[in-house]
């Protein structure tokens, strides 16, 4: 069964960790996946991973969809103009999904992505490199918004889309990461109800979605055994509720064939969360909860979290 057979969706940020998670699990729901990010076998990004937004759409080909991919700086404008003129020519106009999963995070210190707590190189926003620390808002802000302008009058063409604004945590609070990084976060999950408040009336939602302990591919190398089962991963100290980057594909997957999906849009929501409402597991078939509580903003403006028990 191939629920999103015939779909198109654009995954940005889909070379590594939760973007090419979800792309694979879009492929393997049968959507037709566009795979954009910086790193190409011929060109790699400034981050250095080996990992490439080719292998991604290989991926989610083998897992059943169609991948296509194309290198693309979200932050540039131009660049991004030109993929969604592809789509727009290659599938008849037609867009059903954006995965913004951008993230500004590399642009950031090192020491500041490990938090405040117990690290005793950490340091507040003012001795922090700014220019870093703009660029981080450019990558994972600013470009989130430039892809969706490009989108949503595709989307509303088709009366019909989804667009997920994927985070770390599903609250507006501080990150003991720090302030730029925070920043970035939290802009993800306003962006998301902004949005959703002008494309409601035309049938598109917009969510915020975050993972919880999420195991990117650098994570598995450097806190884990390589041969490590998942039951053996989560008896490791800290990683108990670990997530793999396909869960939160399974998620996306649930959002964009939930009929009802316009019921949610607008809110923050988690991973963990929406397994449960949903059904669906990680890949060892456990429903790992990091984050519980929905947050959602109401009519008149007010921010609140809801605990859903």
């Amino acid at each position: 069964m191939n629920p999103l057979s015939g779909k198109v969706a654009v995954v940005a940020g889909a070379t590594r960790g939760a973007g090419r998670g979800i792309a694979c699990m879009l492929g393997e729901a049968g959507a037709t996946v566009y795979c954009t990010g910086r790193s190409t076998r011929e060109k790699r990004s400034s981050i250095g991973r080996p990992e490439t937004i080719e292998q991604t759409a290989q991926m989610v080909t083998e897992y059943g969809g169609l991948g296509l991919w194309a290198q693309v700086d979200h932050a540039d404008p131009g660049q991004v103009n030109s993929l969604f003129e592809r789509i727009r020519r290659e599938q008849h106009g037609r867009l059903d999904i954006l995965v913004n999963d951008l993230s500004g995070d590399w642009n950031l210190d090192p020491d500041l992505i490990r938090g405040r707590k117990n690290n005793p190189k950490w340091h507040p926003f003012w001795a922090h490199a700014l220019d870093t620390g703009l660029r981080a808002q450019q990558d994972g802000v600013m470009a989130h918004l430039i892809n969706a302008y490009h989108a949503a009058p595709l989307m509303i063409a088709n009366r019909q889309g989804l667009i997920v604004e994927v985070t770390d945590g599903n609250h507006l609070s501080y990150n003991d990461c720090g302030v730029f990084y925070s920043l970035t976060k939290t802009s993800a999950i306003v962006l998301a109800y902004l949005m959703s408040e002008e494309l409601r009336e035309h049938n598109v939602a917009v969510v915020a979605l975050t993972p919880g302990d999420m195991l990117s591919e650098r994570r598995l190398e450097t806190e884990t055994n390589p041969q490590s089962s998942w039951a053996e991963i989560r008896k490791t100290p800290g990683l108990a509720k670990a997530e793999s980057c396909f869960y939160i594909g399974k998620a996306v997957v649930a959002l964009a064939t939930d009929p009802r999906v316009m019921l949610k849009s607008g809110r923050a929501l988690s991973v963990g969360q929406l397994a449960q409402q949903y059904g669906f597991t990680d890949v060892d078939g456990t429903q790992p909860i990091w984050y519980r509580g929905e947050g959602t903003f109401t009519d008149n403006r007010d921010f609140q979290v809801r605990e859903n028990i």
